[in-house]
């Protein structure tokens, strides 16, 4: 009896979660929906089918649809805040209020039953309140059935119809979207034209439209011997007038999006046997800028996969669609007129989204610096390979970081999408900051931790929405430092980094280097001496409160010094050789630090930018 209770409780404890990761549940959603879509009207009828599962501990009394193209009308929240926000975004200024009945956007539910009973439902505003009529229990299965109807709005922001471009339709958030609910509850925010989180599930689609359209969308098309268009060998005709069926099918994924207009070319071209990108453009004048890009694409795939992880889907879609770009799930839509450097930028930029956001699902309204900044990391190295250059990828990111900061707008990255003061604040922390962040965390823990740590992070945690803490105990784990005081700083609030070499003085052979924090953020550094006789040495002082020490090759010589406590003002240390035998002193001559005031980080001061250092490994 006592060895069946040991081993009772041997088993118990191996079933344990092991760590927060392996006990994150997530919510499940099947969609199947049927669209039937009038081109003559720009309206479409859809029926939908979610059967959702309920994987949380909690009992769910309601539920919540976004019903994004609401927010394509006059004096919706979308549109009142582009009029008075400081600095409104160019595409959208006042263009919502000035919509007619027949060009603004719409989503109208017609039915809403939930296990065939039906349900009592408010629309407020871009999102849909829905009053149970049985309670979903935990691990339990329900299904929703909703009929709606629906508006394509000219195209202002991401989605609508008839952009600048003349793509006819660009269709994203363009149905009835069940709201994530996640282990901090439901997430059921109004779209002002900022982020999104979503359910993982499994999408099954059916569009009929006009035959003489192309469509391309998220997943894999189920019928292409019956459409053609590029999308199989067989050359189908189809006749005037006619409608056609495209059926997609989605797995994994949390969104749908889709783009349809009579003058799309669609190129395939293979990354490799597992995997190829579609490329979706108006065969006119641009089809030689597209056709030169395509096989860099291939290359920046190639690139993520190797760096960061491989991309689990068999299909890529890169479609013009206007506006920018703009990432979804095995899809993107992006603007098609511009030249080759801009058109391989914003194609690697919103590809590598896939890493970041529709594989991991970071909640990116809460962290868009997760997705936004660490996918502008990611692009910028992806660039400097693409098109070669000697210097610092992460120059720009930085240099934009500095000058939000001088400009006194910076807000923290704690600041939910929605509620930046600025538009300019937004997207300089998201974007820029976020970049600086991984980059500076290479600083930290060394560039080789963070590079394993990057494919370690995306490796245990895709398609499980990471949250920072996620992220944290991931570099943690693989530097076997401590990361709060990083996290907390850089992330939670605005202060600075500043450190300055203060006075350098030669005693008795020997040479005493006294350095001052200036800003507020402490952080570990690297004095890098050049000697006259042509070498180098680095004097890596640790910040305490890391518990330990980085693993870095960067120079070929390193000396460990003492660790500095984050309270002190200045730290003093030793050069055993003459001032007159040194040639320089410079504080992380690698610049991955984002030293507000770089300029008093050089010794002598240097009266232009700083050149890079004789031996010096470029990142």
């Amino acid at each position: 009896m006592k060895k069946l209770l040991s081993f009772f409780v041997v088993a118990a404890l191996y079933s344990l979660p092991l760590s927060a990761q392996s006990d994150r549940w997530q919510q499940r959603a099947k969609y199947e929906m049927n669209i039937d879509f009038d081109a003559q009207k720009h309206q479409y009828k859809g029926t939908q089918k979610l059967v959702y599962t309920n994987n949380s501990p909690d009992t769910l009394i309601k539920v919540f649809y976004h019903l994004y193209l609401n927010a394509f009308q006059p004096g919706s929240q979308m549109d009142v805040r582009s009029r008075t926000i400081a600095d409104p975004d160019a595409r959208v200024k006042d263009r919502i209020s000035k919509l007619s009945p027949s060009e603004i956007g719409y989503e109208k539910i017609l039915s809403l039953k939930q296990n065939g009973k039906p349900l009592k439902y408010q629309v407020v505003g871009t999102i849909l309140e829905v009053t149970l009529a049985d309670k979903i229990l935990p691990k339990t299965q329900h299904t929703f059935d909703l009929q709606f109807e629906a508006q394509v709005p000219l195209q202002i922001r991401r989605t609508g119809r008839n952009n600048s471009e003349g793509i006819d339709y660009s269709m994203a958030q363009w149905y009835p979207k069940m709201c994530e609910y996640d282990y901090e509850g439901w997430h059921s925010n109004p779209y002002i034209a900022r982020e999104f989180h979503g359910i993982w599930g499994d999408f099954d689609v059916k569009i009929t439209l006009d035959a003489s359209y192309v469509v391309a969308a998220t997943g894999y098309l189920q019928n292409p011997d019956k459409i053609g268009y590029g999308y199989s060998k067989k050359d189908v005709k189809h006749k005037a007038g006619e409608k056609l069926t495209w059926h997609f099918v989605a797995p994994e994924v949390h969104d749908f999006v889709w783009a349809a207009d009579p003058d799309y070319k669609h190129d395939v071209v293979k990354v490799d046997d597992k995997l190829a990108l579609h490329f979706f453009y108006q065969g006119d004048s641009l089809s030689r800028v597209w056709k030169e890009m395509q096989p860099m694409a291939v290359q920046a795939f190639k690139i993520m996969n190797e760096k960061f992880g491989r991309y689990p889907y068999k299909q890529y879609s890169i479609i013009q669609g206007g506006d920018g770009g703009m990432e979804y799930p095995m899809a993107t839509l992006i603007t098609g007129r511009l030249t080759l450097p801009a058109l391989v930028s914003v194609t690697v930029h919103e590809s590598i989204h896939s890493w970041f956001q529709m594989i991991l699902g970071t909640n990116e309204s809460k962290y868009g610096w997760m997705d936004e900044g660490f996918t502008t990391y990611a692009q910028n190295i992806v660039m400097a390979e693409l098109f070669p250059t000697k210097l610092d990828p992460q120059r720009g990111s930085t240099a934009s970081y500095r000058s939000l900061v001088k400009s006194g707008l910076e807000e923290p990255l704690t600041t939910h999408a929605d509620h930046f003061n600025t538009n300019r604040a937004y997207s300089v922390a998201s974007y820029s900051k976020g970049a600086v962040f991984l980059n500076q965390l290479g600083y930290i823990i060394g560039k080789e931790k963070l590079e394993t740590g990057m494919k370690r992070y995306f490796n245990e945690w895709k398609f499980k929405h990471p949250n920072p803490t996620d992220l944290k105990r991931i570099m943690e784990k693989e530097s076997g430092l401590e990361l709060d005081w990083y996290w907390e700083n850089f992330v939670g609030t605005t202060k600075t980094i500043g450190y300055g070499i203060k006075e350098v003085v030669s005693i008795g052979g020997k040479t005493d280097v006294v350095l001052a924090r200036e800003g507020q953020i402490p952080m570990p550094l690297d004095v890098v001496v050049s000697y006259k006789d042509g070498s180098q040495e680095n004097f890596y002082i640790p910040l305490e409160i890391m518990r330990g020490e980085k693993s870095e090759s960067l120079y070929s010589k390193t000396t460990l010094l003492a660790d500095w406590g984050w309270t002190y003002p200045e730290y003093t240390f030793t050069i055993d050789k003459n001032l007159a035998d040194i040639e320089r002193i410079v504080i992380d001559p690698s610049q991955r630090m984002a030293d507000i005031n770089p300029d008093d980080n050089v010794y002598p001061s240097l009266p232009k930018e700083l050149p890079r250092l004789k031996g010096e490994k470029v990142q």
